[in-house]
């Protein structure tokens, strides 16, 4: 279903419309049922007034037993289709007499009354009236006299005046319709102003506009809501600022820490070599003291520079050297001078020209293989391709291979996939630093494992600068 059919907007104008239509459709109805009564009603009383008071001026003069004259003067006076009876005298005249049932001639001699029976044949609706006629005696009483009369009056007028009634409730009801989408467009305006003004905040808040806010108007539930938005954005403005501060300090913290080790580490690489030098003509334990103590200082100096990278690149003073490079063999000088060429399977196209900062390239290698010799098992591959876009660099070792979730969180600054290992030959920083070397120039890596095989880690840099237009 489109997602404009399920959004508040719609919802509240069709539950607006759906009320106002159902209310305006059961009051139209209502009226109509009303009318149709109450014209009914007053046509069963007009016609039986009228039936009545005919037989009546005829009535006071008839003589009894009447005679079949007498009954044909009650009957030319009641007018229209009737039929009037005495005994086995009847006088009859009109359409529509085959309408009196037995059943109302029946009604009429029981009760010693006037009887009303609606019927609807085929000529249309039709009203049935049963009267008996009473005559006075000398001593007052009123007593039945024996004789009948029926009249078929038609009802087709009054028909006509409910089906102009019910017209005009279905003209009401059709007319109610565009009111209420009317009304139920402006219902919704207003209500949704406030949310799709909340909406554009929130978003503008989620981008990073930490100090937009809300304007509150009235004091219903949505002033409400943007008031508890505001104190809600106030508290998170508050709170982020708080920790870019902290995270401030802590990062100028690490730089300065680092810069400030940095000149006493020289010295001490520098004592270290040379101790590293004499340390054949030492004691074993000695000898053994001084080495440990060179290969600590290597991984503490190693560490430092690490951080000065980390902190330049959280500075955002990390920048790039490009120049024309031979991809394959930048790879390859990285492996030789690391030692690293008989250990590391090189797979790569003749030439591989790309426009790259040579040591950021150096770096990015060097880490990605480092981190697969130390953590993997050999065979160590890795594998240069490359279209008219972009480099790819595959390094494929045959280790246990990352575990699973660690794709996600490899990349962390200091993330160890055991956490029961607390020292390791590397820093905890080198693929943070790759992948930031990858990103500055404009690509990145992946991380995942080779079926078949161990971890691999997938570089992605594009060849060539993209010029401005």
């Amino acid at each position: 279903m489109p997602r404009w059919l399920t959004g508040l907007r719609v919802r509240l104008l069709l539950a607006f419309v759906l009320v106002t239509v159902v209310g305006a459709v059961a009051a139209a109805w209502a009226s109509y049922g009303s009318a149709r009564g109450s014209l009914v009603s007053e046509a069963q009383q007009r016609t039986t007034e009228d039936v009545q008071r005919r037989v009546g001026s005829v009535a006071i003069d008839l003589t009894y037993p009447p005679d079949q004259e007498a009954l044909d003067r009650l009957r030319s006076a009641v007018g229209g289709p009737a039929l009037v009876t005495y005994g086995r005298l009847t006088s009859a005249e009109g359409a529509d007499l085959g309408l009196l049932t037995g059943t109302l001639r029946a009604a009429v001699r029981e009760r010693n009354a006037l009887v009303l029976q609606r019927v609807t044949p085929a000529s249309g609706p039709k009203l049935l009236v049963g009267t008996p006629v009473v005559k006075t005696t000398v001593d007052g009483e009123r007593r039945p006299s024996g004789i009948e009369v029926y009249a078929v009056r038609d009802l087709m007028p009054t028909q006509q005046q409910i089906d102009a009634s019910a017209q005009a409730a279905v003209r009401t009801s059709a007319l109610a319709l565009p009111l209420a989408i009317v009304l139920a467009l402006l219902a919704a305006r207003r209500v949704l102003r406030p949310v799709r003004e909340l909406r554009g905040t929130a978003r503008r808040f989620a981008r990073g506009d930490l100090d937009v806010r809300l304007r509150v108007r009235g004091s219903d539930e949505l002033a409400e809501l943007s008031g508890t938005f505001n104190h809600m954005a106030a508290e998170l403005q508050a709170s982020v600022a708080e920790l870019r501060r902290m995270e401030t300090d802590a990062r100028r913290f690490v730089a300065d820490v680092s810069h400030e080790l940095r000149t006493p580490l020289t010295t001490l690489t520098a004592v270290a070599e040379v101790l590293e030098a004499e340390a054949g003509q030492m004691r074993r334990d000695a000898r053994d003291s001084t080495l440990l103590a060179v290969e600590e200082t290597r991984k503490l100096t190693r560490l430092v520079e690490d951080l000065i990278e980390v902190s330049r690149f959280d500075a955002g003073a990390a920048t790039l050297r490009l120049e024309d490079v031979d991809v394959g063999g930048a790879v390859e000088d990285c492996l030789r001078a690391r030692g690293w060429g008989e250990r590391v399977e090189l797979d790569a196209p003749e030439e591989i020209g790309a426009v790259l900062d040579r040591r950021r390239l150096d770096v990015l290698v060097a880490n990605l293989v480092g981190n697969a010799l130390r953590h993997g098992r050999p065979p160590v591959r890795v594998r240069l391709r490359a279209d008219e876009r972009e480099v790819e660099v595959v390094v494929v070792d045959h280790g246990p291979g990352l575990p699973e979730g660690g794709a996600e969180r490899v990349f962390a600054r200091f993330y160890k996939a055991d956490i029961a290992r607390t020292r390791s030959e590397g820093s905890g920083l080198g693929l943070a630093i790759a992948v930031e070397n990858a990103r500055l120039h404009g690509g990145d890596i992946d991380a995942g494992n080779e079926p078949g095989a161990g971890a691999r880690f997938v570089v992605r840099l594009p060849r060539f600068p993209e010029e401005d237009p």
